[in-house]
């Protein structure tokens, strides 16, 4: 694999973090705030299924990760930061 292809695959894990992460926060803040219930509990799926999904944009990022980097990317880390994980 080329080192441009693997560079844009990170680029574009990266992008999908930052992207679910701004999702997650616009489900976070309307969680609960409904007076239906089957409202609040579509809510909580939809958050823990973004959750769920960063974690696995997570998974496939570390994936693709050089192993000889002995500490994380400046980039990757604020971007982890930002999302939380």
């Amino acid at each position: 694999m080329s080192d441009d292809y693997a560079r844009g695959r990170r680029d574009g894990l990266r992008l999908a973090l930052a992207i679910l992460a701004a999702e997650e926060e616009k489900w976070t803040a309307l969680l609960g705030e409904s007076s239906s219930g089957r409202t609040n509990l579509t809510r909580a799926v939809r958050h823990k299924a973004l959750q769920v999904a960063q974690k696995r944009i997570q998974t496939a990022l570390n994936r693709v990760t050089p192993k000889g980097a002995a500490s994380v990317d400046a980039e990757i880390a604020s971007a982890l930061d930002r999302v939380g994980l």
